[in-house]
């Protein structure tokens, strides 16, 4: 990789993973399930933690709603 290409990747990425433990840590907080664990895996690594925390959170919490009815 040149140096113009890593001064693109590196912020990009960056931006990715930021946007992304964000979006996790203030979902897994409204579903009240460790918000903590996936804000910093989504720190660390790029889409694992999002790919994870829907089946394990969302997919799961929605079969609660829909028992609910």
């Amino acid at each position: 990789m040149t140096n113009l290409e890593l001064y693109v990747f590196i912020p990009i990425l960056i931006l990715l993973l930021l946007t992304q433990s964000m979006l996790l840590f203030v979902d897994a907080k409204k579903k009240g399930s460790y918000p903590w664990l996936w804000g910093i895996w989504g720190l660390i690594q790029l889409p694992m933690p999002t790919l994870f925390y829907l089946l394990f959170v969302v997919w799961p919490y929605k079969r609660r709603l829909k028992g609910k009815r």
